[in-house]
Formats: structure tokens, sequence, C-alpha cells
């Protein structure tokens, strides 16, 4: 019995949830999966998950077993980066996940930059509008809007961003101006759903006790806040964007900024990555390179 390929069936079945979806994960048959785990928990003479139930489930011994094959796996994938020469040079392929829209305007020119400053390094950028898993798919960086929750993961913060309401000035001249979150029942809007929070029925607008959900009247529903932005600079109405997508176009008189007053609290941006006792030089080149980079893009001036 191979122990080594046992242990990676064993945890992606529990990373995963199942045996089936370790055996989709791996792409490796059922049988195999299913197999492996036996002879493992043969080799061992102890039970490490329990059958039956509709949740793959571990035993005590297999909750100790598991973390003891974390710590073995990482030594080897840190022995192998050490033989690949990740700690001497950076060097190696890099997987980036980073949002659709914020990806393609901000984070993808940087990359190619340091792609141009660091011609040993490989670069994966992987454009994602969900929240992906580092440690599951394999993800060395991710680039992530909003506030984060308690994790083990690095996070730098590399900008602030907010919601704003937009419409073109010639939709405005058409329809006037809306003063208050309560206007906007009358006007035309342009609806979308998208990466950060979606913009549908209806837009909370404020912040803290002054929060209001307004509950506005949507005549186009698109998918792309992109697209969304397009058609309201061509007149369709008022959207609801992120400041990234709409700053150029306000600073350029293409769009007018509305209810400033009303506007939600600002969004973090930040780098994370997984905590690790020593990060590849690859990484950290990326890291340093891209961290005041992003920020001077995103206008970020107090890290």
């Amino acid at each position: 019995m191979d122990r080594l390929e046992a242990m990676t069936i064993l945890l992606a079945a529990v990373d995963h949830g199942s045996l089936s979806a370790a055996s989709r994960k791996l792409r490796i048959p059922l049988a195999t999966v299913s197999r492996r785990v036996s002879e493992l928990e043969k080799h061992l003479n102890i039970r490490l998950l329990l059958r039956g139930t509709r949740k793959l489930m571990l035993t005590e011994a297999g909750r100790a077993y598991i973390a003891s094959c974390r710590r073995i796996m990482e030594d080897i994938a840190e022995a192998e980066r050490t033989a690949a020469g990740e700690y001497r040079a950076p060097q190696g392929e890099l997987v980036f996940s980073v949002p659709q829209v914020i990806g393609r305007l901000h984070a993808l020119p940087v990359v190619v930059d340091f792609l141009t400053t660091y011609p040993d390094i490989r670069m994966r950028f992987h454009l994602a509008d969900r929240v992906v898993s580092l440690l599951e798919e394999q993800i060395d960086v991710s680039l992530r809007v909003g506030e984060l929750p308690d994790s083990s993961l690095i996070a730098t913060r590399v900008g602030m961003v907010r919601q704003m309401l937009c419409a073109s000035p010639e939709y405005l001249k058409i329809r006037g101006t809306p003063q208050k979150p309560g206007d906007l029942t009358s006007h035309c809007c342009v609806a979308y759903d998208a990466y950060g929070f979606a913009s549908g029925s209806s837009w909370k607008l404020g912040t803290g006790r002054t929060a209001q959900s307004v509950q506005i009247p949507s005549r186009l529903v698109v998918n792309s806040a992109e697209a969304a932005v397009i058609a309201a600079t061509s007149g369709a109405g008022v959207v609801w964007v992120m400041s990234y997508l709409a700053e150029d176009l306000v600073k350029a008189g293409s769009l007018v900024r509305l209810l400033k007053g009303y506007e939600p609290a600002s969004l973090p941006v930040s780098l994370i990555y997984p905590s690790q006792r020593q990060v590849p030089l690859k990484l950290r080149a990326f890291l340093d390179f891209s961290v005041p980079r992003l920020r001077e893009r995103l206008g970020y001036n107090n890290p």
C-alpha cells in the first residue's frame, strides 16, 4: 500500500465531505478511493471514518490521524519547494485568485509588470466571482473584497472601495436628480448580481441606524457590473456599483455621483494567503511587488 497516496485520498475525502467528492476531485474511481481508505484502516488497525451516515464523519482516532496527515503533507510540500529552489531565488508557479472586475481592471496590470520583473516566475491568474478555498484549491494568494472572517489566513489590506449611486448627465436632465433615497422609487434603475453584493430588487443605503432599504424599480437587470455601468452611461437609469468601476467615469463627466451622504461604509480590499512557517520567495516577491502598486491603483494611502 502506498501510504502517501492513501493519506492524500483520505484528506481529499475529509476536505470535500465525502468519498465520492474525493473521487471527483482526484479524478480516480470511487471504488479505488473506498479501497484505499479501507486498506489504510486495516494497516492502522483502527476505524477512521464512520460509515452509514449521510455526511462523512471522523472517529476520534480519525481526527487525530487527519491532523498528523496534514502536518506530514505540509512537510513534504515544504521539502519539495526547498528542493526546487523556491527558498533560494524567486521562481516557480504562483496561483493568484481574484474577483472578475477588479482583477481585470487593477490586478492584471500589476501581474503583467511583476512577470516582466521576475522572469523565472509563472503565474496562473484565476478570475472567480466566489469565495475560493486557498488550501483546498491550492491557491497561493487571493484578492478579497469585503470584511474577512477570523481564520488562519494572513491578510494585507491594499485598498478600500465604496458602493456608489450614479447616472448619466443626460438621464438626470430628463428625469431629474434624486435628493433622498425614497426618490429612487420614481426612477429607472439598472440592477445586477455580481461579486461583493447583489443589486437586485432593493438597495441598502446609509450606515448604522440611518441605514434603509429602498425598493427599486429595475427596468433592466444584467449579470455583469460592467454591463450595468455601460447601460447607465448610455442613459438607461441609475446604477449602484463599486467605486473602482465608476470613479474614472465620474471624473470624466460621463456619470454623476448621487446621494453621496447615503453611501454605506467602505469595504476593505485585501491580499490573503495561508499561514506557513516559511513563505516561499516567489510569494514574498509578489507581495512586496504588488502591495504598494495595488494600494496606489486603489487609492489606499493609510496602510
